[in-house]
């Protein structure tokens, strides 16, 4: 009989031990799961994670900034081709991200840019501009000097007897733009011309979705052809 009570000694003695080891990794994992808790809450706090989507590749946006010089011209410069197409370098951002989404919107209307813009991600179109807002190519020229000087006087202040305001206090006094006011300096003057004279057929096109065009409406009316050439010369020359 001592060899059957020396065989259940040995089959306690081996039951408390694996009853031992579980709870130790049971411990173990109730442990674990009390450090690993905190340091994933501070991994999403202090590490948010970025979607796939809202990555921009290098490539991608060199071959995007290539598409767009097409048009605008090396560096954003604007270019004259069939029609004058607008300075992009030195831009706000805000105001060309806002231009670009107004674009989709059909709060501008031009169908060439509404097939470009309607395809960026925001993460590109943030890239973009932010781009040609760091580029400060020389103006590519070309406006009548004569009219500069009277350009200069309504530039910096206004015109009080048809309550029009100075452009300087919006679009800064150097003309370099603020916020989602555009930059004026180095644009070109024919592009300036063409929009202030179609204001209202280009711009506040879609009045579910208001912008700041509204801004520039009454005072588009209020200026003259040879007022707008004035202006237009003189900022165009700016660098």
């Amino acid at each position: 009989m001592g060899w059957v009570k020396r065989a259940m000694d040995r089959r306690l003695a081996r039951a408390l031990a694996m009853s031992t080891m579980a709870g130790g990794r049971r411990l173990m994992k109730r442990a674990g799961l009390q450090i690993a808790l905190p340091a994933a809450v501070s991994a999403i706090v202090l590490f948010p994670a970025v979607r796939a989507e809202e990555a921009v590749s290098k490539r991608e946006l060199q071959s995007k900034i290539a598409y767009c010089e097409t048009c605008h011209g090396s560096s954003g410069r604007g270019f004259r081709g069939y029609s004058p197409i607008p300075r992009l370098a030195g831009q706000q951002v805000e105001y060309l991200k806002n231009q670009l989404q107004a674009f989709v919107e059909r709060g501008r209307s031009s169908n060439i840019m509404y097939n470009v813009s309607h395809v960026l991600t925001p993460p590109m179109l943030t890239a973009l501009a932010t781009n040609f807002s760091e580029l400060d190519p020389k103006p590519l020229g070309g406006a009548p000097k004569e009219f500069a000087a009277a350009g200069q006087k309504i530039f910096e202040a206004g015109i009080p007897e048809s309550n029009i305001p100075p452009c300087a206090s919006c679009h800064g006094p150097d003309a370099k733009g603020n916020g989602p006011f555009p930059r004026l300096a180095g644009q070109l003057d024919d592009y300036m011309f063409n929009k202030l004279t179609n204001w209202s057929k280009e711009r506040g096109q879609n009045p579910a979705k208001p912008d700041t065009s509204a801004i520039m409406e009454p005072i588009a009316h209020s200026l003259t052809a040879r007022q707008i050439r004035a202006v237009a010369a003189y900022v165009s020359n700016l660098e």
